[in-house]
């Protein structure tokens, strides 16, 4: 009976779906006004952008596989949060979203190394599947992380990461 605690099984053939609101990134281009065209009333002006993506990666897979995107963004209002976008990996006990400082390494080799350095649990995984919004905690500087791992915390391993870049 222990063992069925402990492992889960039923969790593998049984998926989580969230579908949150996640910021939408909005881009200007910069276009040219010939000369003879009258310029657009200042009402229809683009709206300011509600978020700037200041780093974002592909997950790869460890453990589970496991595909997605994370991007952290800078929100209006100065919050940053942690998106992942069309997350797809294996349901799983005890599964955490971690900001690491360790870089992402492919293969059975990154599995087990996220908890080697500093880390920051934003919370427990929402679903295993779809898009989910995470806040990072006001203390926390986005710069000083380099990945996302969904971390299994009972068997101290990844199941995926990103690595995170500037766009």
């Amino acid at each position: 009976m222990l063992a069925l605690y402990w492992f889960q099984p039923w969790k593998l053939f049984t998926d989580t779906y969230v579908d949150e609101a996640v910021p939408r990134v909005v881009t200007t281009s910069a276009t040219r006004t010939p000369l003879s065209a009258t310029p657009a009333p200042a009402a229809s002006a683009v709206a300011p952008v509600p978020s700037v993506v200041l780093s974002a990666g592909e997950f790869v897979t460890h453990e589970h596989r496991t595909t997605g995107r994370a991007e952290i963004h800078r929100l209006a209002d100065g919050r940053h949060q942690l998106i992942i976008r069309d997350l797809n990996t294996s349901n799983g006990p005890d599964l955490r979203v971690w900001l690491t400082d360790r870089p992402v390494t492919q293969g059975r080799a990154g599995w087990r190394v996220f908890d080697d350095g500093t880390w920051v649990e934003l919370a427990r995984l929402k679903g295993n599947k779809g898009n989910q919004a995470y806040e990072l905690p006001a203390s926390v500087d986005p710069g000083g992380f380099r990945s996302v791992s969904i971390w299994c915390k009972r068997f101290a391993v990844s199941f995926g990461a990103a690595e995170l870049k500037n766009p």
